[in-house]
């Protein structure tokens, strides 16, 4: 009687230890074909500040970039371009 609880003890802190792993994992995938340059950017926290400058800039409230149309999409990947590396 005592292994059974041992082994459904150890599987269900084992998954509680997992789950946050599995699930961070997915999030750092995320990228958008920019189609005016034919090249992919991986939206990771120096994307998303650079987002927010060109918003700012604009003085666009904010909304997720995959809301956004496709023209001011293609305009972000233009000033995007134009700006390498400052973010």
């Amino acid at each position: 009687m005592f292994r059974k609880k041992s082994f459904w003890g150890t599987l269900v802190l084992g998954a509680a230890l997992a789950a946050p792993l599995l699930a961070s994992g997915c999030a750092a995938h995320v990228r958008y074909y920019d189609d005016y340059y034919a090249d992919y950017h991986p939206w990771n926290d120096g994307e998303a500040r650079a987002y927010r400058v060109w918003l700012s800039e604009r003085r666009y409230e904010y909304r997720e970039f995959a809301r956004l149309n496709r023209e001011q999409q293609r305009d972000y990947w233009r000033w995007r371009h134009d700006h390498p590396g400052r973010y």
